[in-house]
Parts: structure tokens; sequence; C-alpha cells
């Protein structure tokens, strides 16, 4: 786990290379102003020596500029090093999601990795900029301060013999009941980011149903369960402060007592006993910073395991070394294709599919909720992989292709549409970045969007917000539709794409594919047989297998499913 996290530091480590320089160089400092405080003290004022409390005046003086300003470039170049850590950190793991299928993804809630890109690597990046700092200052404080300590008074330094190993203790303790804690924290801060993003999604649904009360009452009971494992995890975490205040007041009394005694037995002067508190003042300061570095990896080795899912993930689906790069056409065949995503064969959604599509042809796919459609046309652009059998695409395997590639002549256009903040254009050249603007025209027309566009104040540099808010739901799939056309796919998918269509709208859009998109090969998912009825073949399709393949009129004879479906829409539109 370290391993992956310690790559990330990549371009900043010189930052924490000098970070730890700095605060080596200002502990050299702090443990070396005590001794000359010593030296002030019975040099200059037990003596009353004037030029000598200058002198040694001065030098502190000095010294105390030196360390301020080693303090300050440590915690200017700790700055640069945590955040560019941090950066670093958050694009591996936004690159890494980029490359997951979509079978990895559903390892994953989309809330999951929200959290995981932000609460966890802030985290990991406070732990981080600690570790480059304190950690590196507690260790070198207490072994300077002790020797110093050492050298002053031998067997008065044996104080701290006891107090190390009460403190050790205590910590563990306070690590063990602790980190369970905030593990679950994390995982039910997930649960949160999931609640906010359904409700805040679904504000229009909240609102219909008038079910405000309902989805605040959900938020609360999930902060609450935030708010419950996080006081009782910093509860045992505030023990670390009693314990180390009360393990350095036993040490200074000791101290005071036992230095006393060697002072009125001339075994110490003043001074050595006020550098000898400083001493112990630093020791035990150094122990308390290393017990809150110890709480804070506490917290983040939660954090650093979550992170570390994510970059340990690996995608299911990889170029081979001599992938082809050209689709040749747009045919598709299923050979004997059985499909689960759970790649257990007791979970099969997809059973035996045999199905030939020639390049150009118009397809329409029918059948009930949960018969596979879906499922079926995933399969194609290599979205997940077949559990067996093949897909082949222009005559290869698409497992032979390069993702790129093969995606690239396979457009898919689902029922929900999905529109990014920015203008209409900017929108439409997702499907195509050098698409000129007559480009996006035709295409528009061909999905006819071009009408209601120049409807729009300023026509195709009109706004869309985020997710297409300001659209209605036929507008957002015709642009979809327009956008996935501007790729010149040799495979287009439409999923429902039409459902929030006027039938009119849908038959229009019908016609301008097979006058202006000849060469494509169409596939239409519908729950209307209107949608479906002048394609060149149908396929119905019921509980993850091929019932009937036709033509409208052959199917209304030949398969009773779809010729229920035909009659029951046909009352319906009576």
């Amino acid at each position: 786990m370290l391993q992956n996290l310690r790559k990330q530091t990549k371009g900043y480590r010189v930052f924490g290379f000098l970070t730890s320089l700095f605060v080596v160089l200002e502990v050299v400092m702090d443990v070396f102003i005590p001794y000359l405080m010593a030296n002030l003290i019975d040099q200059g004022i037990d003596a009353g020596n004037m030029d000598r409390i200058w002198y040694w005046g001065v030098i502190l003086l000095g010294c105390a500029l030196v360390a301020l300003t080693f303090g300050v470039l440590s915690g200017f170049f700790a700055a640069i090093a945590s955040t560019g850590f941090a950066k670093n950190l958050r694009q591996k793991m936004y690159y890494s999601i980029q490359d997951f299928s979509f079978s990895n993804i559903d390892n994953f809630s989309s809330s999951s990795l929200i959290t995981r890109l932000t609460t966890d690597v802030t985290n990991v990046q406070r732990a981080y900029q600690m570790m480059i700092r304190i950690a590196v200052r507690s260790p070198f404080m207490l072994v300077f301060s002790f020797i110093m300590a050492r050298k002053i008074n031998a067997k008065l330094s044996l104080v701290y013999l006891g107090a190390i190993p009460l403190l050790a203790i205590g910590m563990a303790i306070i690590i063990k009941f602790a980190y369970p804690l905030f593990v679950r924290v994390f995982k039910t801060y997930d649960k949160l980011n999931s609640v906010v993003q359904e409700n805040v999604r679904g504000v229009r649904v909240v609102k219909a149903f008038v079910r405000e009360e309902h989805e605040t009452e959900k938020f609360k009971k999930v902060s609450a369960s935030i708010y419950d494992d996080s006081s009782k995890a910093e509860k045992i975490v505030a023990f670390n402060s009693p314990l180390m205040q009360g393990l350095m007041y036993i040490s200074l009394l000791a101290i005071s007592f036992f230095g006393a005694r060697l002072i009125v037995s001339d075994s110490m002067t003043t001074g050595q006993l006020m550098s000898f508190i400083t001493y112990t003042s630093q020791i035990l300061m150094s122990l308390m910073m290393l017990s809150m570095v110890f709480v804070m990896i506490t917290i983040s080795r939660a954090s650093a395991f979550r992170i570390e899912e994510v970059l340990a993930e690996k995608s299911d689906l990889f170029d081979k070394e001599d992938a082809i790069a050209t689709v040749a056409d747009g045919s598709i065949d299923f050979d004997k294709v059985s499909f689960s995503y759970t790649k257990r064969e007791d979970k099969l959604c997809l059973r035996d599919i045999d199905l030939h599509i020639k390049s150009g042809e118009v397809v329409g796919i029918i059948g009930p909720t949960g018969s596979g459609k879906t499922s079926l046309i995933q399969l194609i652009p290599r979205l997940y992989d077949v559990y067996s059998g093949s897909v082949k695409v222009g005559g290869i395997d698409v497992r032979e292709y390069k993702l790129d590639s093969l995606r690239c002549a396979v457009s898919v256009v689902l029922q929900k549409s999905t529109l990014f903040s920015g203008t209409i254009k900017e929108n439409l050249r997702w499907g195509n970045l050098e698409a000129t603007d007559e480009q996006l025209i035709e295409a528009c027309k061909i999905a006819q969007a071009d009408t209601f566009i120049r409807s729009f104040p300023n026509g195709y540099e009109a706004h869309v917000e985020q997710d297409g808010s300001n659209l209605s739901g036929g507008q957002k799939q015709r642009l979809s539709i327009a956008r996935s056309i501007l790729t010149q796919p040799k495979v287009l998918i439409l999923d429902d794409s039409t459902s929030a269509v006027d039938t009119q709208t849908d038959s229009l859009i019908r016609r301008a594919f097979r006058e202006q998109l000849q060469e494509t090969t169409k596939i239409i998912i519908s729950q209307r047989i209107n949608s479906v009825k002048d394609a060149d073949q149908i396929v119905v399709l019921d509980e993850g297998m091929i019932q009937a393949v036709g033509t409208h009129e052959q199917l209304l004879t030949t398969s009773e499913m779809y010729r229920e479906i035909y009659d029951s829409q046909s009352r319906e539109e009576a």
C-alpha cells in the first residue's frame, strides 16, 4: 500500500526533503537555546555580570531568529510537498477510474468514489504533512533533548524512563479502540454522499410526491450515525491530551523536587535546573507530538486503504498488443453468447444468443422489462465482456479491437440522456471535437433537434445547465442522438432513446436514419412497436433469450409474445 502512495510524491520529493532538512536545523537551534539560557543565568544574572548578560542575550536572540527562519521555511516547503502529493493522488485515482470498465465501476458506488477523492485524500494529505514535519521533528527533538538533559545530570534524566513506557501503553490502547470506529465513519460517509446525491438528482420527484420530510429524516439518520461514531472515536482520542499532560506535570514535579535538592547540595546550578526543565518540556512535547502523529495516522490509515482499493483495482478490459485499430463495417454477429454481470454461470442474464446483423440494416429489439435488451447491446461496444461465446463487429471479435477504435465505431445513445453544463455546441462536439457548424446543423436536422434549438434566443450558443436541467426529456434525447451521429459511427444504437419523443418526431427520426445513414447499422431498442415495425428484422427477447426474429409481418404470425404486445398497444392507441 505504501509503495503506491509513495509514488504519488513524484515531482515534490525535493520539497519533502527540504521540509525535513529545515525541521532538523530548527530542532538543533531549539535544543541549543536552553544551553545558552543556562549560561545567561549562571554567568550573567546570578553573577550580576551585565556584560555576560548582553553577550549571551545577543547570541540567544540571533539563535531564536535563525530557528524562526528555519521553521517558516519548513512550513513553506511542507505546504508545497503535501498539496502536490494530494494533487498527484487525486489525479492518479481519477485517471484510474477513467480506465475502469463498467464491471470495475460496479465494485464501487459513485458516492464512495467521491468520498475517496475528497475526504480520504484530505486525510492522507494531512498525515503526510505531519510525517514530513512533526514525525521528523519529534524524534530528533526527543533524542537531542535527552542527550543534553543527560549531559546536565544523568541521574535526574532517569525520570523519563518511567514516563515513556506509560505513554506507549496508553497510545496503543487508544489506537486499538479508535481505529475501527474511524473505518466505520468513512463507510458511513459513503452512505451520506449517496443520500445527498440521490436527493439532489431526484429533487423534482421528491417535491412531486411531497417527500421532503422523508428525505430529511433519511439524511438525519445517516448524519446521526456519523455523529455517533465520530464522537465515540474522538472521545477515545481525546484521552491522548490528558494522558500526555498528566505525564508532563508529574515529570516536572519530580524533576523540580529532585532538582531543588541537588541545588541545595551544590550538585546543580539554577541555570542547569532551568535548562533541564526546558529539555523536559521539549521531550514531553515531542512525545505528545508523536502521539498526535499516531492518532492522525490511525485516522488516515482507514482512508489510505480505501484509496489503495481504487489504485489497486485493475480494469478487466484491456487492449491486446496487436489490437486492430480499424472497424471494417457495421455487421454484427452474436455466436452462442451468454453473459453474467457477476461472472457466474448460475446468474446468467443472457443465454445462447445467436444473432446476425448485416451492415447498414435497421434492427429493432423489443421485449418486457428485464429481458436483457440493454445487456445485449452493451456487449457490442465491449462495455462488458461475454461470459461465453463471441460478439463480432465487422467480422472480427470485439476483444481483438482497440477499445478506443471500437467505441468510436459503435455509438450508444442511452434512454437517460446525459448532458453537461456549457453551450449546445459544446455538448454536440463531444461527438466530434473537429465538427464544423454545418456538420452540427446537419446532425441536428437528422435528430429533429434543429428546429427547437433555433427557437432559443442564442440558438446553438444557448447555455445548457448541468445534466440538461433546463431542457425537456425529449430535447435532451434528440441532442444526444445528434451528438452520436457526429461520431460518424459504423453502428448506431438507440437504447429506448426516443421514449420521451412524440410519435410523429420519432417517425421523422427513423425516416432520416433510413435516408441519410444508409451505411450505418441502426439498432433500436424500444417498448413501442411503432418505433421498430419498419426495421429489417426485429428481435424479441424474453428472460435473456431470443424468442423470435423476423419482420413485423412475420412476427405477427409466428410470435405470440410479439402479437400480444402489438394488440395491447393498438388498443391503447385506439
